[in-house]
């Protein structure tokens, strides 16, 4: 199970409350592994969810540990230096970074802050927004909140090893988005294997192609490609250039394979990532996405720069 705010506890994949006694936990697991075992209709991912999750209640002091942190490696470190912003972290390495510009995740992060707020009730005292506890309770809308924006911020770290020669944007703002959803582009990346627009998601559930769309329950109806492709089109006419890709990059486990192509729109390949898989993909070039000579990419960053406004 991903350390996400959409996350299932452990009790949910068990199928057993949170106050269970120790038999009740016990006689959850073992009907569980039964259901999720792939021999009797289950899958390998869910089987796995299952071991994962009696690895983290099924001993009184593994689950002591998580009842009183809320988290996976709750007995390491405490929430908080997870879900709330990173601070600022020295280069590993003396590599040179892609530049990079604007605030990601800064925007969503504002969204769940007012979300949770509103929630608790405005006016009360919120000693901290990203307690575990008070992040589970809250509703499966104000959660996506904040996990879009660590996706976000998590994209952002791994596209700033691209290397000098990339040119990354973040939370680019648009004229375009799909209902409910703010009028901003997560990421734009621009290099010499392209210029690609990203949006990071997290919901938390699997998501596949499906005649150029992404599908899957967790969607709830929403339409990510096509969101996609209104916000790269609204950059890409005030700068007066073309994205040669439209990415969604989501968690790992929530994709069937690292990297997806599930063909065209309007010229841009589209495509799924794992989040693991994004930055390799886009120094090495993702399939159906042309190359962009030196001299075109200094002409398109100029043009970027003098359009770009952030969200």
């Amino acid at each position: 199970m991903p350390d996400s705010p959409l996350s299932a506890s452990p009790y949910e994949v068990l199928g057993v409350r949170a106050d269970a006694n120790a038999d009740e936990l016990r006689r959850a697991y073992r009907r569980a592994l039964r259901h999720a075992h792939p021999d009797t209709g289950g899958s390998t991912t869910q089987f796995d969810a299952v071991q994962r999750a009696w690895t983290l209640v099924g001993t009184p002091t593994a689950r002591a540990a998580f009842d009183r942190n809320g988290r996976a490696d709750a007995a390491a470190e405490p929430t908080r230096a997870t879900w709330a912003p990173a601070p600022p972290r020295p280069p590993r390495d003396s590599r040179p970074l892609a530049r990079s510009y604007g605030h990601p995740g800064g925007l969503t992060r504002q969204r769940y802050l007012d979300g949770i707020r509103e929630w608790v009730g405005l006016g009360d005292e919120i000693p901290d927004p990203y307690d575990p506890t008070l992040v589970r309770r809250a509703p499966r809308e104000i959660r996506h909140l904040l996990a879009d924006a660590l996706a976000e911020e998590a994209t952002a770290r791994s596209l700033s090893t691209l290397g000098i020669a990339f040119t990354v944007w973040h939370d680019l703002a648009t004229d375009a988005a799909g209902p409910g959803l703010p009028p901003k582009l997560d990421h734009l990346v621009l290099g010499p294997t392209g210029l690609f627009a990203i949006q990071s998601e997290d919901w938390g559930g699997p998501v596949r192609f499906r005649r150029g769309e992404l599908i899957g329950e967790a969607l709830a109806g929403e339409r990510p490609i096509r969101a996609l492709a209104a916000r790269a089109k609204a950059i890409g006419r005030a700068a007066k250039v073309k994205p040669t890709g439209l990415v969604v990059v989501v968690p790992d486990e929530f994709a069937d394979e690292p990297l997806q192509v599930g063909g065209t729109n309007r010229g841009a390949v589209v495509v799924l990532a794992r989040a693991s898989r994004l930055a390799s993909a886009i120094r090495e070039g993702i399939p159906g996405s042309p190359f962009i000579g030196g001299a075109d990419v200094m002409e398109v960053r100029t043009r970027l720069q003098q359009s770009v406004r952030f969200a």
